[in-house]
């Protein structure tokens, strides 16, 4: 799909951009309807054009996958270049005239939704028409696409993604229909439409993100944020939705409190609370909504395991797959700016051993909460 063909007339993402008077790294923010739609016609003008003259149609992508076509900005994390390699698709190559076709016939449902004002979810476009785009991940890619093309973010697509992320604490939110939520006696979905949200009120003292579902129930269940400290938790239940960013990025503009990751010391949850932080190259395009470049690596620390003596059975061997994780990591272009991350991952490799952070249970059954979390915060000043 991308292989690139013989040059032609091509759509290009600056183009666009020119002709919206922005710059190829604005910030993604919603952008009207009124001009959602005119993107989307400058798009099908440029292609009705070359086929007027009768010449093949071409849309040119940047390649979302790629470390080259991405810069790091310590203020806002991983961006999207302006220059960079890209991927041609060409009406008449074989090898790319099935995805223009897909990327047309997502740009037709988009333009319906903004016209009307409605909204649908990707999973709703996907089973629409299953056996044209053939799977889910398929359609993801290209309404990704679709939205660095245009350099307008999905939401204003009107394209939702469905929410796995939980969200507890003291807070309290109305939705865009009026609804008020209100997360302090319970767990609540996160919002599928974050930036709508109003009404933020919370005098939480932080907000701890927390890499897994089964950490995050506990700390429900021992009532973490309201009879310890007064927090806001949250969880994307693994890597991340985009919705879930959103909403630590929203608490954080919105509040003004420190942002903390707990995850495991192993290289998926470094990687997590990376992506939190500085975001990921297939979404560096609309980094600057989704990132929170001042979150805490509150823990858990690979240097923990050996202080705390976690006990050796509830330790993890670190496999050949998890080491060349951890060394690609460590030549990503923001690790220069954490020296203290660089040596917690060379203890990793140094002792090959991971651990999850419902190994400190092994330690006592309620030390994560009533003595872990307390001697990290208290020891920052956070409480």
């Amino acid at each position: 799909m991308s292989e690139q063909c013989s040059e032609g007339n091509t759509v290009r993402a600056e183009e666009l951009l020119q002709n919206a008077g922005e710059t190829a790294s604005s910030c993604f923010s919603d952008v009207p309807r009124i001009e959602v739609v005119s993107r989307l016609e400058e798009v099908i003008k440029q292609i009705v054009g070359s086929l007027s003259r009768e010449e093949a149609p071409v849309l040119v992508l940047k390649n979302r996958n790629q470390w080259a076509n991405v810069r790091f900005n310590k203020s806002v994390g991983l961006l999207m270049t302006t220059g960079g390699t890209v991927s041609t698709l060409r009406s008449d190559c074989p090898s790319t005239v099935i995805k223009f076709a897909l990327m047309l016939k997502a740009m037709s449902t988009i333009y319906k939704l903004v016209q009307g004002d409605s909204y649908v979810t990707k999973r709703d476009i996907y089973y629409n028409d299953p056996q044209l785009f053939g799977s889910q991940k398929t359609l993801d890619a290209i309404v990704d696409d679709l939205s660095c093309l245009l350099k307008i973010p999905r939401r204003s697509l009107h394209v939702c993604a469905t929410t796995k992320g939980l969200i507890s604490g003291d807070l309290c939110y109305l939705e865009e229909d009026g609804t008020r939520v209100d997360c302090s006696s319970t767990a609540v979905p996160v919002s599928s439409s974050v930036s709508r949200i109003m009404n933020i009120v919370s005098s939480a003292k932080f907000v701890l993100v927390i890499e897994k579902d089964a950490t995050f129930q506990r700390l429900l269940d021992e009532e973490f944020c309201t009879r310890f400290y007064p927090c806001i938790i949250i969880t994307g239940k693994g890597v991340p939705d985009v919705n879930s960013r959103l909403m630590v990025r929203k608490l954080w503009e919105t509040l003004h409190i420190p942002v903390f990751a707990l995850v495991d010391a192993d290289p998926y949850g470094i990687e997590i609370m990376c992506t939190y932080k500085y975001g990921s190259i297939s979404m560096a395009f609309e980094a600057p909504t989704l990132t929170v470049c001042s979150m805490l690596w509150l823990g858990l620390l690979p240097s923990d395991i050996e202080s705390l003596g976690v006990p050796q059975d509830a330790l993890l061997p670190l496999t050949k797959a998890d080491e060349r994780k951890l060394n690609h990591i460590k030549k990503r272009p923001y690790i220069s700016y954490h020296p203290a991350w660089e040596r917690e991952m060379d203890l990793m490799l140094r002792w090959k051993q991971k651990a999850e952070i419902q190994s400190l249970v092994s330690i006592a059954p309620h030390f994560l909460t009533r003595v872990y979390l307390h001697n990290k915060l208290s020891y920052g000043g956070w409480i």
